[in-house]
């Protein structure tokens, strides 16, 4: 997944991090020329020294080619204009703003930017459940996103194709809801079996991503 990030500062960095650590490909744009050597020379990643506000900038970031955007500067009037920007003028599906002020978190959400979040650890869980791996999709958020309904596509040659769930170490942070194999929706117990290809809904912790993972044996 390619993802823009507007901000190399302390939370830019750290999400830089966690993008290469899941094998991810992040550009950051940072206005800071001083910020910008100090990025170029620790992380073997691009990054454009600009304004994130004017389109020349974005352009240089290849920004069209971007799946996710998100600016976490210390401007959320700067925020809120690159996000416009990145999914009016370039069609990025998914824009994040970092809002610093919390009185601006409904008017940036009115205004279409998918996701505003005021703490810096919210934005770090945010992004490990939106760019964790592609076979792992949070649907719906629950009980204010202390929970989340999971959708997890199993691959063609699925190490656990066949085995029923009452088989599986189940831990008692998440709950497969439903298992759809091809037209059939199925209803799990614990004499189900697990195919390859199937989808589950699995219920769990918003911050379990990785931890599901490792239960249900999901590759990248």
């Amino acid at each position: 997944m390619k993802v823009t990030i507007v901000g190399g500062g302390k939370v830019g960095y750290y999400l830089v991090k966690t993008l290469i650590e899941h094998r991810h490909e992040p550009t950051v744009i940072e206005i800071n020329p001083h910020v910008c050597e100090r990025l170029a020379n620790n992380i073997d990643i691009p990054v454009i020294c600009g304004d994130a506000t004017m389109l020349q900038i974005l352009e240089a970031a290849n920004t069209s080619k971007a799946d996710a955007f998100i600016s976490v500067t210390g401007s959320d009037e700067n925020n809120l204009v690159a996000c416009q920007l990145a999914k009016m003028q370039f069609g990025v599906k998914k824009t994040v703003a970092k809002s610093n002020n919390p009185k601006n978190v409904q008017a940036m959400q009115a205004i279409g930017i998918d996701n505003v979040i005021n703490s810096t650890n919210n934005i770090a869980s945010l992004i490990e459940r939106e760019v964790d791996t592609s076979r792992i999709k949070q649907l719906i958020a629950v009980n204010h996103g202390e929970a989340s309904i999971f959708e997890v596509s199993l691959p063609a040659d699925y190490v656990y194709d066949g085995r029923m769930l009452m088989e599986l170490k189940i831990p008692a942070f998440f709950n497969i809801i439903s298992i759809t194999r091809g037209d059939a929706l199925i209803i799990p117990r614990g004499q189900s079996t697990l195919k390859s290809g199937d989808t589950l809904l699995v219920m769990a912790e918003s911050s379990s991503v990785k931890e599901l993972k490792s239960v249900l044996k999901i590759k990248d």
